[in-house]
């Protein structure tokens, strides 16, 4: 089986000789195209000149070839477009395998204290969402960010999701296809927020009958008319038709003015989320109930919003001169259009928001998928809803490269509900408390996970690893540490949902013995309520509590060696609690002490 990176070099050696060959392709035909203006610049010269039908013959076989040969240069740029995108996602996957930063948005703008998304590094350079994101869209990158925000929690859902990336992850070509198209439409004009004001606004023309009889009677009048002046040189009923239709256009130019600003410039992004749903219904659905669902949706979306995207683009043509003073004059070009997409508006726009969603769903499905093929080694995971538990086989964080990362096996939830981990700075304390939850959020948003196996219990995730001070909200680090701790207890009140609550050193703003005490009393308060705790510390005290709770709380640890005169850390989770003193060695070793 061809590995992912031997598959995206194969790739980027075939699209760069095919992406040469167009090049090739283009200047040919762009001189093909010059030769053949200037063969019929000479030929309507000559046809002047001459005034010969064999002149006007071949006036207009070179006027023909001339738009043949636009059409090829059209056809050819278009091309040329899709191999260079291609050949840039190629070039990225390539370069994500080699553990360079992924060249799409990283999703710092989603970033928020408000839950484990800082602590667990979820968004923002180098971070879980910088890692899978593939999306092109709008709806894309916010679909994703909140299902990393709010991942799936029901065993279903779960089960359904990842059924659905491991179907779309081996069509790896067809995905691709999704990424690249959608990136040559990038939204650089905006998004649709506007078209979704646009349809929530009532219709200027629909409703009014009398407007449809004129909107087809004056330019029926007009055509009339242009064929009565050539017959008659009489012009009047001309000029009366096209000044009716100015006043009928200048009595709904207030209202057509304001929808055009809502739908200007709206055609590219609209082309490129039908595309997106045009190439997805072709897509290998098989088994999986979410692949089929949202491809129903996408084969009745793509041509209705293709539509839109093409009305749009007609739309936008009214501020053209040749528009305004011709068809706008002659066949009432503003109303026309404005019937249309009203009459679209009508048909459709109960399913427009639904529509759209899907493509956001598109989009996480596949940059899930993307993710998963470019980690065959990882596992897909399995829900257990019997009891509360997390059960974990070679657990490693997928942010750190392979060859620096260590793994550890963890059951968790069976013999104890809260795990106190101690060890020394550096150890891997708080990297093991990220893996576990980072494993946990991919499994639950239908991801494969960095590890031979896990098990889980779908379970809320509450962190407070990752805390600071706050100059503009006047609150002092302790003080921040504390909200954050209250934050924790008052989601385990309100929700009966089960959680996985993990903590990082707390209290470090107090002396030794108020820690001690104020630590011990929270990992009692938190055995009151349905959740998995993994409590890090450097207090060792606290691992009395192991035989004060039996059976509630285990002891871990991360232990450093010191061997040869120098500190050595395996980043190995132990059972037990930690025993050396790095500090004092360093102090000594750095001559501080």
């Amino acid at each position: 089986m061809q590995s992912p990176a031997s598959y995206y070099q194969e790739r980027i050696q075939q699209l760069s000789a095919q992406l040469q060959s167009l090049q090739k392709r283009s200047v040919l035909t762009g001189i093909a195209r010059l030769v053949s203006f200037l063969a019929l610049a000479w030929s309507v010269w000559r046809w002047i000149q001459d005034g010969g039908t064999n002149y006007k013959l071949l006036t207009a076989a070179f006027l023909v070839l001339f738009i043949v040969f636009i059409r090829i240069a059209l056809n050819l740029s278009d091309q040329k477009k899709l191999v260079e995108k291609l050949l840039f996602l190629n070039r990225n996957e390539a370069g994500v395998l080699q553990y360079a930063p992924n060249q799409f948005n990283n999703g710092v703008a989603f970033s928020t204290n408000d839950n484990y998304s800082g602590d667990l590094d979820i968004f923002g350079a180098n971070s879980v969402y910088h890692l899978l994101n593939r999306t092109t869209t709008h709806h894309g990158a916010h679909a994703l960010a909140g299902i990393l925000s709010q991942s799936l929690l029901d065993k279903a859902a779960i089960e359904a999701q990842q059924k659905a990336v491991r179907t779309l992850a081996p069509q790896k070509e067809l995905r691709q296809l999704l990424t690249a198209n959608g990136l040559i439409h990038e939204e650089k004009e905006g998004n649709l927020h506007d078209v979704a004001s646009w349809l929530k606004a009532p219709p200027v023309l629909r409703d009014k009958t009398w407007v449809n009889v004129f909107r087809l009677l004056v330019p029926t009048f007009n055509i009339g008319a242009i064929i009565f002046y050539l017959f008659t040189d009489n012009y009047l009923p001309v000029l009366g038709g096209v000044l009716a239709g100015w006043v009928f256009i200048g009595r709904f130019a207030k209202p057509i003015n304001q929808q055009h600003l809502l739908l200007s410039k709206k055609q590219s992004i609209l082309e490129q989320y039908a595309t997106i749903l045009r190439l997805f219904s072709t897509a290998d659905k098989g088994s999986a109930t979410l692949l089929q669902q949202q491809q129903q949706t996408a084969i009745e979306a793509h041509q209705a919003i293709n539509k839109l995207s093409r009305l749009a683009g007609l739309f936008d043509q009214r501020i053209n001169m040749l528009v305004i003073l011709f068809l706008n004059s002659l066949v009432l070009y503003d109303l026309q259009c404005m019937w249309q997409l009203e009459s679209w508006k009508a048909a459709n726009k109960e399913r427009f928001g639904q529509w759209i969603d899907t493509v956001g769903i598109i989009e996480t499905l596949n940059s899930l998928a993307t993710f998963a093929y470019n980690n065959p080694a990882y596992h897909w995971p399995t829900v257990n809803t019997s009891g509360l538990s997390i059960q974990g086989k070679a657990l490693a964080h997928p942010l750190i490269p392979a060859g620096k990362c260590v793994s550890n096996d963890f059951t968790f939830g069976l013999e104890e509900r809260l795990a106190l981990v101690t060890g020394s700075n550096m150890s891997g304390k708080t990297t093991f408390l990220r893996t576990v939850g980072v494993n946990l959020l991919l499994a639950q948003c239908g991801a494969p996970v960095c590890a031979a196996e896990l098990s889980f219990t779908p379970i809320n995730i509450l962190t407070s690893i990752r805390v600071s001070d706050s100059l503009q909200e006047q609150t002092s680090y302790f003080m921040a540490e504390l909200k954050r701790l209250k934050q924790i207890i008052l989601h385990l009140q309100k929700h009966n949902t089960p959680a996985l609550v993990l903590i990082d050193e707390i209290l470090r703003g107090t002396n030794s013995e108020d820690k001690t005490h104020g630590s011990e009393q929270f990992i009692k308060k938190l055995l009151q309520y349905n959740c998995l705790t993994m409590f890090a510390t450097h207090d060792l005290s606290l691992s009395v509590l192991e035989q004060e709770l039996p059976g509630q709380l285990s002891n871990y640890c991360f232990e450093s060696i010191i061997k040869d005169g120098e500190l050595i850390f395996d980043y190995t989770l132990q059972r037990g609690v930690a025993k050396n003193r790095n500090a004092s060695f360093l102090m000594q070793k750095m001559e501080i002490i």
